[in-house]
């Protein structure tokens, strides 16, 4: 039989390492989010509702279902707190070339994306589509994606994909736009999900802590610390996010954790295993793209009531909170199988 004591020996010290930054991540985001309350409150940093959608139209079920968070009056960009506390943790404990400069640099480039767009949704007047233009956040964020990739690819020399199963597939400078791809569609796909109270921290909290797993059996402990200080911020983030949420993470937080996210799986070179572990963000950007086709072919008709996923469930008489739970989890269902996947299909090696 198999002795792994060796192994979980050697990994011990690096999993207390790992607790420490995710305990202290949480501490100092919780001690952080009365300061943060009180000026958002103060300035009233409400989220302004959107009443026409990409395609034009208006609104009409999304702004029905959500009428009253719109009379709330909820600040946005409480994602900033997870920024603030991720960076600082990072650059104070666990500052790696190899492992953790990209991902820090992902989500603070996400994240300046993300507050401006958010910035200007607070001035905004509520009439419209409040905030950058799509085709604008879209061009922002691939730029700071293309310098990660250069980063990825000639900083830090990779040049190949793992297929679980079936081994590497060389790619060479083709990787760049691969690694492009990979971090604007998670980050598009995070932002989109963040729709309802607790939905999007939820998962993500599951997908970060999945690949913190991946990465600490691999022998990634910067990209595990990395992922479990992400997973603090997350949990003291949804403590007060959960229906009824305080606030919302808004573009600063959605577009952060998303583009970081997409690092972390390029890093770890699990690529694959990201639609099976963030299936659902795949559901949601996907949902939305799928509705935005339809009514482009088919001259206005819909697929969904509403879009993305979740509102269409909400708008099918689901209620919210249970939207919620049974998205939470599906998402730690595949997060389980993507673990398996890793181990089985060679990812940890």
């Amino acid at each position: 039989m198999l002795d792994i004591t060796p192994f979980i020996t050697q990994l011990i010290p690096h999993i207390v390492k790992i607790s420490l930054l995710a305990v202290g991540s949480f501490s100092l985001a919780m001690a952080l989010t009365p300061l943060y309350t009180f000026i958002a409150y103060k300035y009233r940093f409400w989220k302004q509702p959107r009443t026409v959608s990409t395609t034009g139209e208006e609104l009409k079920v999304f702004n029905k279902l959500h009428e009253e968070k719109h009379r709330r009056h909820i600040p946005t960009m409480a994602g900033l707190i997870g920024v603030v506390v991720i960076s600082f943790v990072t650059l104070v404990a666990n500052l790696d070339r190899q492992q953790t400069w990209l991902p820090l640099v992902a989500l603070l480039g996400g994240g300046v994306v993300g507050l401006i767009d958010d910035i200007i949704n607070i001035r905004g007047n509520g009439t419209g589509i409040s905030g950058l233009r799509s085709s604008i956040k879209f061009l922002l964020i691939s730029a700071v994606a293309l310098v990660a990739a250069w980063f990825f690819y000639y900083k830090l020399g990779y040049t190949n994909v793992h297929v679980p199963f079936f081994g590497e597939w060389q790619l060479g400078w083709l990787i760049i736009p691969l690694f492009v791809m990979v971090v604007v569609s998670t980050g598009n796909a995070v932002n989109i999900t963040d729709g309802l109270d607790g939905l999007a921290g939820g998962l993500l909290a599951t997908a970060y802590g999945a690949f913190g797993v991946i990465a600490l059996l691999q022998g990634n402990f910067g990209i595990a610390g990395f992922c479990f200080t992400v997973l603090g911020a997350l949990l003291s983030y949804l403590w007060f996010n959960i229906f009824p949420a305080r606030f919302f993470m808004g573009d600063v937080g959605s577009f952060a954790f998303g583009t970081a996210l997409g690092v972390v799986a390029m890093l770890t070179d699990t690529l694959f295993l990201l639609p099976i572990i963030g299936l659902l963000f795949v559901v949601e950007a996907g949902s939305s793209s799928l509705q935005i086709l339809s009514k482009k072919l088919r001259h206005g008709k819909r697929i969904f009531i509403s879009a993305p996923y979740h509102h269409h469930l909400e708008a099918s008489g689901w209620p919210e909170v249970k939207v919620t739970m049974r998205f939470w989890v599906i998402g730690q269902v595949v997060a389980i199988i993507g673990l398996i996947v890793a181990l089985m299909g060679g990812s940890i090696r």
